[in-house]
């Protein structure tokens, strides 16, 4: 018995442009945590800003890159806010 993840992914800023989209609906295999789903994304998009510029966001609140994540979670990849 395959367990598939549905999840809902949110671009903000640079990472929006790069991916060509504001959100979209992924689903996998098999469960990752916030660091591996980026990985996947920035290879399947092309995104060129590493992980480490990066905050990661599950269901609206700022969590660690190694947490896992769980079906219908909502993740976001938020760059870092230029002042001026």
């Amino acid at each position: 018995m395959s367990s598939t993840v549905k999840l809902t992914v949110l671009y903000f800023a640079a990472l929006r442009e790069q991916a060509g989209r504001e959100q979209e609906e992924i689903e996998l295999a098999a469960p990752l945590d916030a660091a591996a789903l980026y990985a996947l994304l920035a290879e399947r998009h092309a995104l060129t800003l590493p992980q480490s510029r990066l905050r990661a966001a599950v269901n609206h609140s700022f969590c660690p890159w190694d947490t896992p994540l769980a079906d219908q979670d909502i993740v976001a990849f938020i760059p870092p806010v230029a002042g001026g």
